[in-house]
């Protein structure tokens, strides 16, 4: 008894090992590296090109690359499958993963862990980058995202989080893909200073995800920027939204959200910056809308929303909506097109500001209108408007509107 107590101490005691993985060996491939691997050890991937179909890591290891080694998924397979938790993952090019209509096959997927890091990788020609299932407390940083698909339906997105708490995305490069991040039931998770251009439909998007953050990450270029939907208590802030620009095209669409903050960020050349569908509570603060083509979309079913010192310059169209009434507040924002006067010197207009032009109610019924834009008799109708509102929506009136852009 005393004899097996000792030896299994041994055991435990014993020191972690790493396990070389290279062309010529000691192991050629992955998968015997890993099915001779112990808890805790760490597997060094020599340069080389390896494949790496559907392989399982059903034990916490430290998958570590060197000069950028390739694991070749093989086309109709998933790459690497991790079902053990404290898994690190690091310094390896994944290649090859086919698309897939019935399954979403992924180079790197985690299911039902804690505690798993994949930092420092390459995804390139991947269906699914990072997919993390039933899973918490898991990094994903400072990865670098090439999809190598040519349309949204035959692409899958780079980082994508199912029913995930506690989750770190971070300094991830991310472009080429259907969507660049897609969270769906995640909880907790925190989105910090990614790049995503290029995606083919969202630079990043919320389903059903509350209690998350996401801040001074740079959204460029994508189908339709970001989406937020059916969430709650989400902090959006020191983000840049800049030139998703189309028909259909948002910086950042809000839809059925609730108790949100949105603070500081730059919405710079979008087709519509600010798009905010059902919901309400939200706080849009400090924010600078700059050459957009509507700044903000603001509908009548979007409740208690307030706009407090945010900047309006060089959009088409500052403030839209679809009612003459609104619950949703301004207070103490820039306007370019203000043309007031401030005689007491305190830095806030003395007349009151309509941000939502009379022109903007005509495009909204008929689109083909917006050919006058610049046309004298729309100059004429906004004037007729500011002198005698008739048409434009009695509550959404900006009453201490700032006179100096970053004041």
């Amino acid at each position: 008894m005393i004899a097996a107590l000792a030896l299994l101490l041994a055991l435990r005691a014993a020191p972690e090992s790493t396990l070389v993985v290279a062309p010529t060996g000691p192991f050629r491939t992955l998968g015997a590296a890993l099915a001779a691997a112990r808890a805790g050890d760490r597997i060094l991937v020599k340069p080389g090109t390896y494949a790496a179909g559907d392989l399982r890591v059903d034990r916490r290891v430290t998958i570590e690359g060197e000069g950028w080694p390739v694991l070749d998924a093989g086309g109709d397979h998933q790459g690497l499958v991790v079902t053990a938790d404290g898994v690190t993952v690091r310094g390896l090019v994944f290649r090859n993963v086919a698309t897939s209509f019935i399954a979403d096959r992924a180079a790197l997927r985690f299911e039902d862990v804690e505690g798993c890091t994949v930092e420092g990788n390459r995804f390139e020609g991947t269906f699914f980058g990072v997919y993390l299932s039933r899973s918490g407390g898991c990094i994903v940083a400072r990865n670098t995202f090439r999809g190598a698909f040519r349309d949204e339906s035959n692409s899958g997105n780079a980082i994508h989080l199912w029913n995930t708490v506690r989750t770190t995305i971070a300094g991830n490069d991310v472009r080429g893909h259907r969507d660049g991040i897609y969270l769906e039931f995640a909880r907790q998770a925190t989105v910090t200073g990614n790049r995503s251009e290029g995606n083919f439909r969202y630079g990043l998007h919320f389903m059903f995800s509350d209690s998350c953050a996401y801040r001074g990450n740079t959204f460029a270029r994508n189908g339709a920027g970001v989406a937020v939907m059916f969430s709650h208590v989400v902090e959006m802030t020191g983000n840049r939204f800049r030139d998703n620009w189309g028909a259909a095209s948002y910086g950042l669409l809000l839809k059925e959200i609730a108790d949100s903050r949105l603070a500081g960020n730059e919405f710079h050349r979008n087709s519509v910056a600010l798009f905010v569908e059902g919901s309400d509570r939200l706080e849009v603060r400090e924010n600078r809308f700059d050459d957009n083509g509507w700044a903000v979309k603001l509908l009548q079913d979007s409740d208690d929303d307030r706009f407090l010192g945010n900047t309006f310059v060089r959009n088409a169209f500052d403030v839209a909506t679809n009612s003459r009434s609104n619950s949703s507040t301004f207070d103490g924002n820039y306007w370019d097109h203000y043309r007031g006067y401030d005689l007491d010197r305190d830095g806030y207009g003395d007349a009151p500001f309509r941000p939502v032009r009379f022109f903007s109610f005509l495009v909204e019924r008929n689109r083909p209108a917006l050919i006058l834009l610049r046309s004298l008799f729309v100059e004429l109708l906004d004037v007729a408007e500011r002198v005698l509102p008739v048409l434009t929506p009695e509550t959404l009136v900006d009453r201490h509107p700032r006179m100096r852009e970053g004041a």
